[in-house]
């Protein structure tokens, strides 16, 4: 696993916003604090891969949210396109079974060699943020822990040939003592100590890079800000700090 260099790279901000000029304001603001966005499924069908071009020609790495869950063949095809596009890292559901996670990972291999350019890490998707050991048995219908389910999940996407998973900070050293440290974590979730909103499990930015996250994405505490750039900072100051 390529490992980030700084703290600015292994920040991810979430651009879930409206409109690709709202997106390329944030974009130019956090030039320099950060170095990559993710981009989910609200920009993306707003503006569609253009956003993808304007954040790659300001310099940031593109993580391409968008959880493809469907027939195998449907998801190769999706994640040529995505590898096409030349994003960092996007994503399956890792619930989409053995087929799908393997037809994934080969399509991303081989679009990178068609098209010459780096292959993405394909991660997946693991127990969404949102949903509790409650929602999880009585909404989804699976039993047992959310830790053992997350930990099936990726173990699962590691025997398909993915590179590593989406899970919240509740999961990290689980999955980092059982699958090491090549595989990728990246953590959503990430709140400031003082800040709730509809996510479930979460953690501050320090408690997810402490437990072992490679990538923590984060929206709201940095694009609802009063200053983002300096939400931004701050993130990464964390980071820094609990990374030594």
């Amino acid at each position: 696993m390529p490992e980030a260099s700084a703290p600015r790279d292994r920040l991810l901000v979430a651009l879930d916003v409206e409109r690709l000029d709202e997106a390329d304001a944030l974009m130019d603001r956090l030039a320099g604090e950060v170095s990559g966005c993710k981009i989910g499924s609200q920009l993306f069908t707003a503006a569609g891969p253009v956003a993808v071009e304007h954040a790659l020609k300001r310099g940031f790495r593109v993580f391409l949210d968008l959880k493809y869950h469907d027939i195998p063949n449907t998801v190769a095809g999706a994640v040529r396109e995505a590898t096409r596009l030349g994003v960092f890292i996007l994503n399956v559901h890792a619930s989409g079974g053995a087929a799908m996670l393997r037809a994934a990972a080969e399509a991303a291999t081989k679009a990178a060699k068609d098209f010459a350019v780096a292959r993405p890490l394909v991660i997946g998707v693991t127990v969404l943020t949102s949903l509790d050991r409650r929602a999880l048995e009585r909404e989804v219908g699976v039993g047992g822990s959310v830790e053992a389910h997350v930990l099936h999940l990726a173990e699962q996407a590691r025997t398909a040939g993915l590179d590593g998973c989406v899970a919240s900070s509740h999961e990290i050293r689980l999955l980092r003592n059982a699958l090491g440290r090549a595989w990728v974590i990246v953590t959503p979730g990430i709140r400031p100590a003082d800040r709730g909103d509809d996510q479930m499990r979460t953690a501050t930015p320090t408690a997810a890079i402490a437990a072992g996250a490679n990538y923590l994405v984060v929206g709201r505490p940095i694009t609802a800000a009063s200053d983002p750039v300096v939400a931004a900072r701050a993130i990464t100051e964390e980071i820094s700090a609990a990374s030594t």
